[in-house]
């Protein structure tokens, strides 16, 4: 949608929690002072959410820190609605539904400003009898594509920019009229409007300074392109520290909105007269220290250096094939409509927001790739996941790509599509031998079952379409 996110060199703004010589120090001082009596100890599910319990401070510095908790491993095998799903071998009622230990992340600790006297820590997830990290885990997975990034040279650093639809009902309100006509904030369509976001101002401003304070640095909001629809922006970062900074963010936005009387929805789309909400992830590769850019060539053509190139063409060779986990809900390919801002057709262009991948920025540090093709509702570490073994796999086999398309994408007839329903995109993740390659076979097949138990748990539900049409008229 029309708003750009531009990477900056300037080092991040960081929360009073990372100026302590640790985090882990100055939350433990933060603990025994009082001022904090609450810890969230948490890591992110397959949907991407927040998943954990909220621990005393005393508890957390006497126990947790050391020893972490534990949490049901069904947390890695269920779906939205916490249904437990069958068809996983990490866990299903053979096993028992045993624990998982969720060993504390210190850097990953932040104070919560809009929740009283409370910080959270994200955790990683360990097998409760070999203490070997579970590899299903979503963080550890694009742990995994961070590592072999790294193994060849590189730092990935990763931005997104998340859309959201905002409304006047409350959460609780929202769930009583079953989801279905709700007030959007704006009676109209506010994108860049200055004058209707300052009346949206009391919700986004909690949002956006919430977050800065805890330490997600904020680059900007901005009404989008749809009635209530708004983008917060944050600043990009080392793949691993994106995902989490996403998934906090994400969190934080439906909570301080929640504590607003208001609700919001990361929804791809949420009614088919709307447009939909994106996610785009904005990658650049730099070297293993993370000091110097390598997308940037002055003397090449479209200044694109052979490790641009490489990535470029992995992320088309791979778009279908790892398309799933870009839109990995039913309603994420309703978003994919023609002239919608969100994209139909797998091209690359310069600053051509027709088509599925765009190359954008100027200069070594700002020159980078922007993938239009996931939607809010992405899972960040495993859409990060899939944008490093892309990438990585176009630098390694310097795959080219294909020349530049110019013009309407939506339009042309010679292209290669996103796919076009979620049981395209299982198709082509079960056949894809480069996801088993760079995931694992046992990782793949987790991925490719929550695939399959997504797409068969709406073919269990009678929607109001089928009722609207057929009730009567058949």
């Amino acid at each position: 949608m029309p708003g750009a996110k531009k990477q900056r060199t300037a080092a991040s703004r960081v929360s009073p929690l990372a100026e302590s010589a640790t985090k882990q120090q100055e939350l433990l001082r933060l603990i025994d002072a009082d001022d904090v009596d609450t810890v969230v100890v948490a890591f992110p599910d397959l949907q991407g959410r927040l998943m954990g319990k909220r621990v005393t401070g005393h508890f957390f510095a006497r126990h947790v820190l050391e020893h972490g908790i534990d949490a049901c491993s069904y947390l890695l095998a269920v779906d939205v609605d916490m249904d437990p799903r069958p068809g996983y071998a990490f866990a299903g009622w053979d096993t028992g539904y045993g624990d998982v230990s969720c060993r504390p992340d210190p850097a990953t600790v932040r104070l919560l400003p809009w929740l009283e006297k409370t910080a959270l820590v994200l955790c990683d997830l360990f097998d409760e009898s070999t203490g070997e990290p579970v590899e299903v885990a979503p963080r550890q997975i694009l742990r995994r594509q961070v590592e072999r990034a790294r193994d060849a040279g590189y730092t990935v650093k990763c931005g997104s920019e998340l859309e959201f639809l905002l409304f006047r009902d409350s959460y609780e309100e929202a769930a009583a009229k079953g989801y279905a006509g709700l007030e959007p904030h704006s009676a109209y369509v506010e994108d860049y409007h200055v004058l209707q976001t300052t009346r949206d101002e009391y919700v986004i401003r909690a949002i956006r300074n919430g977050v800065d304070r805890a330490g997600i640095p904020v680059e900007f909001s901005k009404g989008e392109a749809g009635r209530g629809q708004h983008e917060i922006n944050l600043e990009f970062a080392e793949a691993l520290e994106m995902a989490d900074r996403h998934a906090v963010y994400k969190n934080a936005a439906k909570e301080i909105a929640g504590l607003h009387g208001r609700s919001l929805t990361f929804m791809a789309k949420y009614g088919m007269d709307a447009p939909g909400s994106s996610c785009h992830i904005h990658s650049s590769v730099w070297d293993a220290g993370g000091e110097t850019p390598l997308m940037h060539d002055a003397g090449a053509p479209e200044q694109m250096s052979p490790v641009f190139r490489g990535w470029l063409g992995g992320s088309l060779a791979l778009s279908r094939e790892l398309a799933w986990l870009f839109a990995p809900t039913v309603n994420s390919y309703k978003r994919y409509q023609p002239e919608s801002w969100a994209p139909t057709a797998i091209a690359w262009g310069r600053d051509n927001r027709t088509c599925g991948f765009r190359v954008v920025g100027h200069g070594p540090t700002g020159h980078r790739l922007e993938n239009r093709v996931p939607g809010a509702d992405c899972n960040p570490y495993l859409a990060f996941a899939a944008t490093i073994a892309a990438g990585l796999h176009g630098i390694e086999h310097a795959i080219d790509p294909p020349p530049r398309f110019d013009g309407n994408a939506y339009d042309a007839r010679d292209l290669p599509r996103v796919p076009h329903s979620i049981v395209d995109a299982i198709a082509a993740l079960e056949g894809s031998k480069v996801a088993v390659d760079a995931f694992g076979a046992d990782v793949h097949e987790h991925l490719v079952n929550t695939a399959r138990q997504e797409w068969l748990a709406f073919g269990g539900v009678v929607t109001d379409w089928e009722r609207r049409r057929g009730f009567e008229q058949i």
